[in-house]
């Protein structure tokens, strides 16, 4: 994977959840503690929203983590942010590191 296709996920998935938030009247990271902690829909139509809206939120802050991890790891093989935004912004596919 590189990171612009990374990048690219995590804007897919952002556009997803903003969907959600927009509905719902209600910032993500809210509902998704309010979820964990076992809330439930008062809705037996809202079921199918609430668990894609979970699941997403999860995939998203997994892509954000394997990111942020990519950039760090480019960072300790001594590539400055200013190499890795100028590598991207010229289109160069910029592995992520494994």
């Amino acid at each position: 994977m590189n990171l612009n296709d990374l990048l690219h996920d995590i804007h897919i998935l952002e556009d997803e959840i903003r969907m959600y938030e927009r509905k719902y009247a209600m910032l993500s990271d809210v509902f998704y503690e309010a979820y964990r902690n076992g809330e439930e829909p008062p809705d037996d139509a809202w079921v199918r929203d609430w668990t894609a809206w979970a699941s997403g939120y999860e995939v998203l802050q997994g892509f954000r983590d394997q990111y942020r991890a990519a950039i760090a790891r480019l960072q300790a093989e001594h590539q400055s942010i200013n190499n890795v935004m100028t590598r991207t912004a010229r289109r160069e596919v910029v592995f992520v590191p494994a």
